[in-house]
């Protein structure tokens, strides 16, 4: 990595590269007013405005000042993630626009979604990002339980169709996730590295958040499929409604039904987990509407 940044300027937004990287090609997308400088992923993001309509724009090629890779790999990924876009299409999914190749990198161009990121640890890094009134995380634990169900229920329903697309969710965690303040949305921004299911753990300490991975993304050579999803859902519950890593119900916020779903979720024996996430969600829509019904009478 350089130890002396390389600075960029356009339409009056500074951002830092490792290396100059010439950015001409964005004019013809827009006006820059935003830049997401600081991914360890080896993209960058630009919010681009034409027209009166915003766009996202994630780019592989260039050397962001947090990314230790080589940009050769990010475009790889960037390119294969490409289908997923399309094949996985539903409305809680940011949606693909276009996407072509730029000089030695390579652009994919997004509608905008004004929300936050519940992750955004460039602008918040933990403890910050718990404890800050500005943290977008900080703010989202405080909205009332029942939005943050409704948001839940974006999340989850997503995962659904994922499974029913043939397909099992890599990576996903809070910084996945964007919520909009203003009019209670969620949606889901980052699917780059899901696969076709079944699969299996390659790596050892396969991709994703310590935070929200189970036991079999630990180690080598263990399924990644529909119970390794089911894992992950509960334990973005935990992380929403609950206490993260804590998973006592002291720390709940949701009630005893919920918390049971979440837990049985959370199980780190496979087979004692919901076999699948539309199990899971039936079981989550169930005990919400009994927890609905208790709170009228």
């Amino acid at each position: 990595m350089s130890s002396v940044p390389y600075t960029i300027t356009i339409d009056n937004v500074m951002f830092q590269l490792q290396e100059a990287y010439s950015f001409d090609w964005l004019k013809s997308l827009g006006r820059v007013f935003t830049v997401f400088d600081r991914q360890d992923s080896g993209n960058i993001g630009f919010g681009v405005k034409k027209g009166g309509r915003k766009y996202f724009v994630k780019f592989a090629g260039c050397k962001p000042i947090d990314f230790e890779g080589d940009p050769q790999e990010t475009i790889d990924r960037l390119k294969q993630a490409i289908p997923l876009y399309h094949e996985l299409s539903h409305p809680a999914l940011i949606r693909l626009v276009s996407h072509f190749p730029v000089e030695t990198g390579y652009a994919a161009v997004f509608e905008w979604f004004d929300g936050e990121c519940l992750h955004s640890h460039w602008s918040f890094p933990p403890p910050a990002k718990y404890e800050h009134p500005d943290s977008p995380f900080y703010r989202y634990k405080r909205l009332p339980i029942e939005k943050r169900l409704t948001s839940l229920d974006a999340i989850f329903s997503f995962h659904v169709h994922v499974e029913s697309k043939g397909y099992v969710a890599v990576d996903f965690y809070d910084g996945s996730i964007l919520y909009d303040f203003s009019n209670y949305a969620t949606r889901i921004c980052d699917i780059d590295f899901y696969r076709k299911a079944p699969s299996v753990n390659d790596m050892g300490d396969f991709w994703g958040s310590k935070r929200f991975k189970s036991p079999e993304e630990f180690t080598y050579g263990a399924p990644i499929d529909a119970r390794t999803n089911v894992f992950t859902m509960g334990a973005i519950a935990f992380g929403l409604l609950g206490g993260e890593l804590d998973r006592s119900f002291s720390k709940w916020e949701a009630g005893q039904a919920l918390y049971d779903v979440a837990m049985r979720a959370v199980r780190p024996d496979r087979p004692l987990r919901y076999a699948s996430v539309a199990e899971f969600k039936a079981a989550w829509d169930a005990a919400r509407q009994r927890r609905g019904s208790l709170q009228q009478q």
